[in-house]
């Protein structure tokens, strides 16, 4: 055990996603040293991680990195980081929504943040973005709340309300909330021209027509990352996008050095689907439209944080893809989406070309608590 560096490390759940939570303090300060030492706890890169703590899973080899705040408006300072599978590198251009609802009550408990009874408000500095997403947490004896009745679709039982708002994240890879200026902009592709949305809240979304692409909105995950040829058309869009908004020279480079963000989704007007997880039929009556948004190459199983957030203000931008898809979307406010394993819902307001409001409930816990031992 000599030979070995024990690392303190928690493990939480935030939403449907999963990540190991690190203190900055304990880490090295150089970002090449750093980054060894997360790839070792994760055991990346291996498809398997079978040598770390990954899950073998984009939606398990996430990373949080909690400090104080260098922000003078936020209580704490968060890095996420999206750790490759295959290749040794660590993503860090942009946030996970999902991950972030497990920041505040990782705060609390750590005592970054003092606790207020019944609810604990905690200012999150995102420095992937440089951005503030505010959390309220529910809290009791001190501690972030754990049990509640909250539901949310992809994760079993129900837990406490953690309500996120990421009306201040706007613009947060481009400083604009349409990068290009416009609702609606034509790429030409290997498979013609195509129309594209390119919205920036939180992290920068390409949205497409499932129409377009011969979809219809409907598919499960398997029926999507089974098909090699739409995968490497949703990444031929997302890749030229990625130029366009200048968050990579080219399209390899996109490829290679920002495979997460921006992340693309495909839409579609309502309709009943199947609910993967469950074989239940989920009747169009209870969504506003249906997305199915890819991450790191294949269709997230469920809807990221961040996502949810830049749909829901793109549902509310006239003349995009999103907002085309909901005929009564000038009249709501809760914007319900669609998803592989259900639905969620996202309170969305912009007012004179301003979000005013992005917010949606998750729930998060503490899974683990401990060291975890890397090569000294």
């Amino acid at each position: 055990m000599s030979e070995m560096q024990r690392i303190p490390c928690v493990i939480m759940r935030g939403g449907t996603s999963k990540a190991m939570f690190l203190k900055a303090n304990h880490l090295p300060q150089d970002t090449v040293l750093r980054d060894n030492m997360i790839l070792q706890i994760f055991g990346s890169p291996d498809v398997r991680q079978i040598d770390g703590l990954g899950g073998a899973d984009p939606l398990t080899s996430k990373l949080a990195i909690i400090g104080p705040s260098t922000h003078p408006a936020a209580d704490i300072d968060y890095t996420f980081g999206q750790v490759s599978l295959t290749a040794p590198y660590i993503d860090y251009t942009g946030n996970c929504g999902n991950i972030s609802s497990a920041v505040g009550p990782f705060a609390i408990d750590e005592g970054f943040v003092a606790a207020q009874t019944p609810t604990t408000t905690v200012r999150i500095h995102n420095t992937n973005t440089g951005r503030i997403l505010v959390a309220q947490v529910p809290t009791e004896n001190g501690r972030a709340k754990v049990k509640g009745d909250c539901k949310i679709d992809g994760v079993p039982g129900t837990g406490a309300k953690i309500m996120l708002d990421f009306s201040g994240t706007a613009g947060s890879a481009t400083d604009k909330l349409l990068p290009t200026g416009n609702p609606i902009d034509t790429i030409t592709t290997s498979k013609g021209p195509l129309d594209i949305s390119i919205v920036d809240v939180s992290n920068p979304c390409v949205f497409i027509r499932a129409k377009d692409i011969g979809m219809t909105g409907k598919e499960t995950p398997q029926q999507v990352n089974g098909n090699s040829a739409l995968l490497a058309l949703l990444e031929e869009v997302r890749a030229k996008a990625t130029v366009m908004i200048g968050m990579a020279d080219d399209v390899q480079s996109a490829t290679e050095k920002s495979p997460a963000f921006p992340m693309i989704a495909f839409v579609a007007p309502a309709a009943d689907y199947v609910d993967f997880t469950t074989g239940q039929t989920i009747d169009s009556s209870r969504v506003d439209f249906l997305s199915r948004m890819m991450f790191m190459q294949v269709l997230h199983k469920t809807y990221p944080g961040t996502g949810t957030a830049c749909t829901g203000a793109a549902a509310k931008i006239p003349g995009t893809i999103v907002h085309e898809a909901i005929p009564h979307i000038d009249v709501i406010e809760l914007v319900r989406i669609g998803h592989p394993a259900g639905i969620i819902d996202i309170e969305a307001a912009v007012e004179q070309g301003e979000l005013v409001r992005a917010a949606f409930s998750r729930t998060a816990r503490r899974i683990m608590e401990g060291y975890v031992f890397v090569n000294a």
